[in-house]
């Protein structure tokens, strides 16, 4: 298997260069194909309020045109972008549906959807705020999030797995084996004193002999944490100097499809390196 398509969400937002040109070197690295979406917000009911001048006897027709020429905008940055760094397969996409709909739908057609964490400075843009997680709970593909902070490297070098025996890891787990091939992959599992050990469960040596029939080399690593397993996974991605965590997106309760468990949500908030989650 491998990432023969990769479709990257494309906004108005400060991060969108580096997101566009991350995907892009993922997509060199895997001959893929690229697509780059980009929703107008046409649907979506947000126009910064200084975009359109006061007056305008046709405020509708003038906020389409305001929608369509800075989507045109983004899609020119990202030709150019990618013609800067070498020949690459690619397309670009102006969708006027709801964003969140519109990733869904195209990422349907997609091996890998890259997009933007948020954060609190795009809190106000309703179309980006909580995207990642609709769009995980939907889509039914591997999602990889860029961090809202910081660079990153095409191709990542050193790479983190959390393992804990679940159907999400093991989704995830499976979903990023195009990644973790020439990496150095650490298959972390993570648990609290007071719960029991279920090395059956986890099945470390046999997930390892996995790994290694798909050509991936891999260690294990099992601790024993006093902290949340969520700040005790950023940490070891840190000490590690892993450049990508590979997680499964857990959902909790009756009403997962729509929750997100307690872990995905910080690490989707506190995320320093990229993460590729599936659920």
């Amino acid at each position: 298997m491998n990432f023969r398509t990769i479709l990257v969400h494309l906004d108005p937002s400060t991060r969108c260069p580096e997101r566009a040109a991350l995907a892009a070197r993922w997509a060199r690295s895997h001959e893929s194909h690229l697509t780059g979406l980009i929703p107008t917000g046409l649907y979506d009911g947000v126009i910064p309020a200084s975009a359109i001048a006061t007056g305008m006897t046709d405020y509708i027709a003038e906020s389409a045109d305001y929608l369509r020429r800075r989507a045109e905008g983004i899609a020119r940055e990202f030709r150019q972008g990618i013609a800067a760094s070498g020949p690459l397969s690619y397309e670009v996409q102006l969708v006027d549906g709801l964003t969140v709909d519109a990733v869904v739908r195209h990422g349907h057609a997609s091996d890998l959807v890259v997009i933007g964490q948020s954060d609190g400075s795009n809190r106000g843009d309703t179309t980006v705020h909580g995207l990642a997680e609709q769009v995980l709970m939907d889509v039914g593909r591997p999602v990889l999030v860029v961090p809202s902070v910081g660079e990153f490297s095409g191709v990542p070098k050193g790479v983190v797995v959390a393992w804990d025996g679940s159907r999400e890891a093991a989704v995830a787990m499976h979903a990023a084996l195009p990644a973790l091939r020439g990496a150095r992959v650490t298959l972390l599992s993570l648990r609290h004193p007071r719960d029991e050990e279920d090395a059956q469960r986890r099945l470390l040596p046999d997930m390892i002999q996995f790994l290694l029939r798909h050509g991936v080399q891999a260690r294990a690593e099992s601790e024993v944490t006093e902290t949340g397993i969520a700040d005790a996974l950023l940490s070891r991605v840190a000490d590690l100097g892993a450049e990508l965590l590979v997680m499964g997106g857990y959902g909790h309760s009756r009403l997962r499809e729509r929750i997100l468990g307690g872990v995905t949500q910080q690490i989707l908030a506190q995320m320093t390196v990229p993460v590729l989650i599936a659920h």
